[in-house]
């Protein structure tokens, strides 16, 4: 009987999976709002009926592909801001990460990239939660860091929602590079690497005189 019951577990979850996949492959030429369960359905070569055993709607469905491609990135996270090596290192290091993770993954950034700001409000919320789990994950590990000696929570907080949307930004250019015609496709990623690096060289600067004197309008301290 446990190896029956083992067997049906099994293939539930690989056609749960096969319905994912097949919706993650719709999904590069239209948004989750237009997509219809009998697209999806008839892509795995089930009944439509067969879709209400493993989600309760699209909108479910696209919850799940949220936890899909954006949970595998929380590991991600400490080795993209860890405090290891000097701040070209770290910036080198994370957009060296992002790259990569595009390069293997286009379609869950390009669904996560469509669907943040659409038009299906729980895989709005579900990534929102996902990103603000992200920004939480970010603030523990730079508050490992020397330099985050005299930082508030909060202030921690804020800039570790400014690496979490640079992350993002960054993994939106190099998914345009990666995407381009294939004689393009170098110069871009290329292209997208050094805006990455600029703009985290950036957050890095600011960061490294936030807690500096705050100037007055004519330049005196407050």
């Amino acid at each position: 009987m446990s190896h029956t019951l083992g067997v049906r577990q099994a293939q539930k979850q690989k056609t749960r999976q096969a319905l994912l996949d097949a919706a993650l492959e719709l999904l590069q030429e239209q948004s989750l709002s237009s997509l219809g369960l009998r697209e999806v359905t008839r892509a795995v070569g089930v009944a439509p009926t067969a879709f209400y055993r493993h989600f309760r709607s699209t909108a479910d469905l696209g919850v799940a592909l949220v936890e899909e491609a954006l949970g595998s990135l929380h590991p991600m996270i400490g080795a993209t801001v860890s405090p290891g090596g000097d701040s070209a290192e770290r910036i080198a290091r994370a957009v060296e990460l992002i790259e990569g993770h595009v390069s293997r993954y286009p379609a869950h950034v390009r669904f996560i990239a469509r669907e943040r700001h659409g038009g299906v409000q729980p895989v709005r919320e579900a990534i929102r939660r996902q990103l603000a789990r992200f920004a939480e994950e970010v603030r523990a590990e730079l508050a490992k860091d020397p330099e985050a000696a005299g930082w508030s929570e909060a202030d921690l907080l804020m800039l570790a929602g400014l690496y979490v949307d640079q992350m993002l930004s960054t993994a939106d250019l190099f998914l345009e590079a990666y995407e381009a015609a294939p004689e393009a496709r170098e110069e871009g990623m290329r292209r997208a690497g050094e805006t990455a690096r600029r703009r985290m060289r950036l957050i890095s600067a600011g960061r490294r005189h936030w807690l500096d004197p705050d100037p007055g309008p004519r330049g005196e301290d407050r």
